[in-house]
């Protein structure tokens, strides 16, 4: 059986030293490096690494708290912020969605394919369309409506069902409702978007239509953290595809949907393999 591997991640202050001293500690205590990355952003001076390793020798510590504990003396010295792992965790997530399923569709095959690298834990939507779909999966669907006057009482509900699902990481997939200020910043850096539009350009409603009015070549999605600031979060996965005067309305939808499900799936699995930074208003995602 191939010994379990685990993956550290961390970011500092970028300084002289950083590989060294956690190859040196993986040397020390028979540490075997199957991957690694690290990325050094020279505007920033922010240092990024993402290694996975696994047991290559008799002194190996046993599990993830002893690991835990002989590493923090290096990341105390390098002053590192630092996460550590087993390589086979899936972060639990809830999806949130509304009548637009197709993303929600995508991410559920993947999951019960086992190509997708979070547990869906549960699926909420102010609408009760995604029901039938949900439950069929086995997963438990929560109907939360947006009453009038009732919004800060609905997102409290939401963030009760991430809560009771030990779920991190929430996913917004078509999800046609803005989250408020405060929402935003509870789920800050763990809450990923899907939009319709390679972003900047053709916000707001209907992106598809405005675009076939101009008759653009190229359409696209983008899936970015969620900030208070409407589409504005930092961005983790892009695509485009190209078209032509041939294709109507009808098409350009079908297109972008697919091209929606693809990018976000990208920027799911990113998160849930340890392969997404937050680097200030951008990201840093190791391929």
């Amino acid at each position: 059986m191939e010994p379990r591997r685990w993956i550290l991640t961390l970011t500092c202050e970028d300084r002289v030293g950083i590989v060294a001293g956690v190859s040196g500690f993986l040397s020390r205590n028979q540490g075997f490096i199957v991957d690694s990355q690290q990325y050094a952003d020279l505007e920033t001076g922010r240092f990024f690494m993402r290694v996975v390793f696994q047991r290559g020798g008799g002194g190996f510590p046993d599990g993830a708290d002893a690991l835990r504990e002989a590493f923090a003396p290096v990341a105390g010295e390098l002053a590192l912020d630092w996460s550590l792992s087993p390589a086979d965790h899936r972060p639990r997530a809830v999806i949130a969605v509304s009548k637009g399923l197709h993303c929600l569709h995508d991410l559920l095959h993947r999951a019960r394919s086992g190509a997708l690298s979070v547990e869906i834990a549960a699926v909420v939507s102010n609408h009760a369309a995604a029901r039938e779909l949900v439950e069929w999966h086995g997963i438990d669907f929560h109907h939360l409506p947006i009453e009038p006057g009732g919004r800060a009482a609905q997102e409290q509900a939401l963030l009760g069902v991430m809560a009771d699902a030990d779920a991190e990481l929430l996913v917004l997939a078509r999800y046609m409702q803005v989250l408020s200020e405060d929402l935003a910043a509870r789920v800050s850096g763990r809450c990923i978007n899907i939009h319709h539009s390679f972003l900047p350009g053709f916000k707001g409603a209907k992106p598809y239509h405005r675009a076939h009015a101009r008759g653009v070549k190229l359409i696209g999605a983008t899936a970015h953290f969620v900030t208070g600031d409407l589409d504005e979060g930092p961005i983790i996965e892009q695509a485009v595809e190209r078209v032509d005067h041939r294709d109507d309305i009808d098409a350009l939808v079908r297109i972008g949907r697919d091209i929606e499900a693809q990018v976000l799936a990208r920027a799911v699995n990113a998160y849930g393999e340890r392969r997404l930074f937050l680097n200030g208003g951008k990201t840093v995602v190791f391929r």
